[in-house]
Order: structure tokens, then sequence, then C-alpha cells
């Protein structure tokens, strides 16, 4: 299915925006995922991305990225406990807030029920 948006496509040379229709395929909308890692403590941390396997290595500091979380920095190696994809932006934070707000005993049936 194809989505329509509506958006700034750039600017004209008097400073005014051109409105354009942007077409957005379900693929490229739905493609968020919703993670949990566990760090080397023990400790869980969740958040969200595009792309579970690069979000990784970024919380790792592979290839000298500094892009991990700081709570993750101070907590390696850290590795994929769950996952959760075919979310929108919108649906993945929504998720994420809803998977913080659950106790670790919760947190952890959940990893169980992925990975029995």
């Amino acid at each position: 299915m194809e989505y329509e948006f509506y958006a700034r496509t750039g600017c004209d040379n008097r400073g005014e925006s051109d409105i354009g229709v942007v077409q957005v395929s379900d693929m490229e909308v739905n493609n968020w995922s919703v993670y949990m890692l566990r760090c080397a403590d023990g400790s869980l941390y969740t958040g969200v991305t595009t792309d579970p396997r690069r979000r990784l290595a970024e919380h790792n500091g592979e290839g000298g990225s500094p892009r991990g979380a700081r709570y993750t920095r101070a907590r390696r190696p850290v590795e994929l406990a769950w996952v959760e994809g075919g979310h929108d932006r919108r649906s993945a934070l929504q998720r994420e807030w809803a998977l913080k707000r659950l106790k670790r005993d919760q947190k952890e049936r959940l990893i169980s029920k992925m990975y029995p």
C-alpha cells in the first residue's frame, strides 16, 4: 500500500517553501523495531531503531562509533535480548514507553517467550 504525505520539498530563491506530495510504501513506514539489550551487568536497556544489527554494533562501540547510548557505554558488551519489528515510528516509541514501565520480571517473561 502507498501512503501520501504532504511535506516541504524545498525553498525557492525568495525563501518560500514548496509543498509537495511524498509517496511512501508500507515497507518504509513500518520498518521500525523496538528492542531490549542485556548489558554486561545484567541490566536491560530498551530502545527503538530502523536497523537492530547496526544499533547493536553502535551500542557496543564497534567501528569506533560513539553513537551508543550513554547508559550502555559503561555496561559493555551488550547483547540483543528481544526485538519486535513491524512498527511505524510512532507505535515503536509508544511500545518502548510501555516496555520501560514494566517491572523487570515482566520484561524477563517477555524475553523468555521469544527465546524459550
